[in-house]
C-alpha cells in the first residue's frame, strides 16, 4: 500500500475539486512497468494474472493519472481486487568490487543511500533474483569515477 493515499493540485480546494480513484491494482501496475521499469510479461507474472489483464490496469491507470494532471483532480488510491504479499528481499550488486547482497524489504536505506559493504563504493545496482540489472536506473553515482 502507498504510504499516502491521496493526491491533488496544490492550492485548489478540495471542495471545487473533482476526484479520480485509482485502484490498488492499477497502482501497483504503474509500479512495476513505469518505476521499476519490467516488461509487461514480467509484471503480470509478478501481480499473477494475464498479461491481457496487466495490459487493461497499466491503461486504465495511465489515462486516470493523466485526467488528474491535465484537469487538476485529485487522486485517491483506494479499492481494487488484489492481494498483499511481502516481497523477501531486495537484492543489490557493487559495480567496484562485484560484491552482491540481499537486505530486507521494508527495512534499510533505500538504494541511493547504501554503500557496498566490503568496498563501501557508492556506486551499486538493484538487482534481480538472477542478478540482472533491476530495471533501467542505477543506485549511487554511476559515471561520477570511481569510489
Amino acid at each position: 500500500m502507498p504510504n499516502v493515499c491521496c493526491f491533488g493540485p496544490f492550492g485548489v480546494s478540495r471542495r471545487k475539486m473533482e476526484e479520480i480513484n485509482l485502484t490498488v491494482d492499477e497502482t501497483e501496475a504503474l509500479r512495476l512497468k513505469d518505476l521499476f521499469g519490467f516488461t509487461q510479461e514480467e509484471a503480470a507474472k509478478k501481480m499473477k494474472v494475464s498479461r491481457i489483464t496487466f495490459q487493461r490496469m497499466l491503461v486504465s491507470a495511465r489515462k486516470k493519472v493523466s485526467d488528474a494532471l491535465v484537469n487538476s483532480k485529485s487522486i485517491n488510491v483506494k479499492g481494487g481486487s488484489f492481494k498483499m504479499v511481502k516481497e523477501q528481499s531486495r537484492k543489490f550488486k557493487c559495480e567496484e568490487c562485484k560484491k552482491e547482497w540481499e537486505v530486507p524489504f521494508g527495512t534499510g536505506q533505500r538504494g541511493i543511500e547504501m554503500e557496498c559493504p566490503k568496498c563501501k563504493c557508492k556506486n551499486i545496482h538493484r538487482t534481480d533474483k538472477s542478478g540482472h540489472g533491476f530495471g533501467r536506473q542505477p543506485w549511487g553515482y554511476k559515471g561520477r569515477g570511481k569510489c
